[in-house]
């Protein structure tokens, strides 16, 4: 247990176990692979011809790393990249499929030696459920049709026709389908009510996807949400999720910051600006709930994390940087969140998954990184598919410069007979004394695990040993309804009792 002084604050939770009833879906948990940097080539996909160990072309320690993760789902191509594919560049025997410019993400030349076939065979490999971004930007409704058709049809036709001379015979099982990406701005800068009208077009011809979603707002726009939801009204078999974007930024678009170099004053601007999150699930489902009051339509946050400036000699549209304890605390506070909405909140997808913002792997050539945010992921699969327990939290301040956060940010879920409560101290400095309200079950056995390090801008590196991993934290069997202990400093904490 690593702690940097003897410093406490109080923090009191109460579980209402009688209460837990809505499920916390497992997609909550899910990623975002763009055709990005070194995220799909030298990240996922190295070939079958490479010395680096693989199967089929994927990296065997990624695929192994994400595995032991228990990703649960996997969003591609795009992101901004999405609105400039044509899915049929990507299909076929590798040598003779066309090449193109990847124009927003560095101008590299991209050869589409990944394409759907092998995007939905890493799935399967890592037993992850698949979610397909459709071109709306620059593509026809004719061409995402046919995209899904090829997909999930076994009907006889010619794009079935053509995805067995193309090795597959049986169609494969992809529920989710997102109609168009950040349309609002990459995706063609079109207004929302524009936009509703190209949705319900498109939507009307994606016959075989289960679950479609639409593009919903960037951060605070609450308007595209109203529009959307308004909109669609009248044609709610066209939607089922609707998205939402916000990245944490610490200082402004030009200027991001460093993601290694940082002092107490980002760490606590990070962390405020990540507790916003919070606000506009609130904000956006109020919006919904006006036109969605059964919540049949799911919030889908589909794009999050920190986006820091690039490391430095790096491809700036490669968008690579480093991953820290404080992307650790971000990444728990935000689960949290989606947690503790999973009434509303039906998917996420962290940006991205390997070597792009806020990964959970970095490699280099046959190197591999397993980051603080891995071990996040790691700790927190416990909530997939578990039921969440509401809770009612008090807690100290975190303070700094006149401002100040809540110093303990927590959910609690059930499964299997097991209660798991994953918290984080967003206070550097001060650990809390934390007393947990127990359900009047018994309780026979308390463990633990920690994230935690001696400073707030620790990461893991190629060639060392690891700073920031998962360790044992030790808790006391509760006694008398009531379990306490101390949350250290700086830490995101599991705590399991059953």
């Amino acid at each position: 247990m690593l702690t940097s002084n003897v410093l406490f604050g109080q923090t009191k939770i109460t579980l209402y176990s009688d209460q837990a009833e809505t499920k916390i879906n497992k997609e909550i948990y899910g990623h975002f692979a763009e055709h990005l940097g070194r995220c799909i080539y030298g990240g996922i996909f190295v070939g079958e011809d490479s010395e680096i160990p693989n199967t089929r072309g994927f990296r065997d320690d990624v695929t192994g790393a994400l595995i032991d993760m228990k990703i649960p789902l996997l969003r591609w191509p795009g992101g901004c990249f999405a609105d400039t594919y044509n899915w049929k560049d990507g299909i076929g025997p590798r040598e003779e499929r066309p090449s193109m410019v990847n124009v927003h993400w560095g101008g590299v030349t991209e050869d589409n030696s990944f394409g759907t076939h092998e995007f939905l065979d890493f799935c399967d490999l890592i037993d992850a459920e698949p979610y397909i971004n459709v071109n709306v930007g620059s593509g026809t409704v004719r061409e995402a049709s046919e995209w899904i058709e090829y997909v999930t049809s076994s009907n006889i036709s010619p794009m079935t026709d053509l995805r067995k001379k193309n090795g597959r015979e049986e169609p494969w099982d992809v529920k989710y389908w997102g109609i168009g990406n950040e349309n609002w701005g990459c995706g063609g800068n079109m207004t929302p009510e524009y936009y509703a009208d190209v949705y319900k077009h498109f939507a009307t011809y994606s016959r075989g996807a289960e679950y479609k979603i639409a593009c919903g707002a960037s951060d605070i726009d609450y308007n595209w949400t109203d529009v959307l939801m308004k909109k669609m009204q009248d044609k709610r078999n066209l939607m089922q999720g609707l998205s939402l974007h916000y990245y944490t930024i610490t200082h402004n678009w030009s200027k991001k910051g460093s993601a290694t170099d940082f002092d107490e004053k980002e760490w606590f601007t990070t962390l405020s600006k990540t507790l916003f999150m919070d606000e506009l699930i609130q904000k956006h489902s109020t919006i919904m709930d006006k036109y969605d009051p059964n919540k049949r339509v799911g919030l889908i946050v589909d794009e999050w994390g920190n986006w820091f400036d690039v490391e430095p000699g790096t491809n700036p549209g490669f968008l690579y940087q480093q991953n820290t304890l404080r992307d650790a605390l971000v990444a728990g506070i935000n689960l949290n969140i989606f947690n503790n909405h999973a009434d509303r909140v039906k998917m996420s997808n962290i940006a991205q998954t390997i070597n792009v913002l806020q990964s959970v792997i970095l490699t280099k050539e046959d190197e591999m990184v397993l980051t603080p945010t891995y071990y996040v992921f790691k700790m927190y699969s416990v909530h997939q598919d578990a039921t969440l327990i509401p809770a009612n939290l008090k807690t100290s301040k975190y303070e700094m410069d006149g401002e100040s956060v809540p110093a303990v940010n927590a959910s609690a879920s059930t499964k299997d007979g097991v209660i798991s409560i994953t918290l984080c101290n967003l206070n550097p400095n001060e650990s809390e004394n934390v007393e947990l309200s127990l359900p009047a079950d018994e309780i026979s056995t308390a463990s633990g695990q920690i994230i935690t390090s001696q400073s707030i801008n620790d990461f893991n590196d190629f060639g060392k040993n690891e700073t920031v991993s998962l360790k044992e934290f030790s808790v006391a069997k509760p006694k008398d309804g009531k379990l306490t202990f101390e949350l250290p400093a700086k830490s995101v904490v599991l705590v399991q009792l059953k």
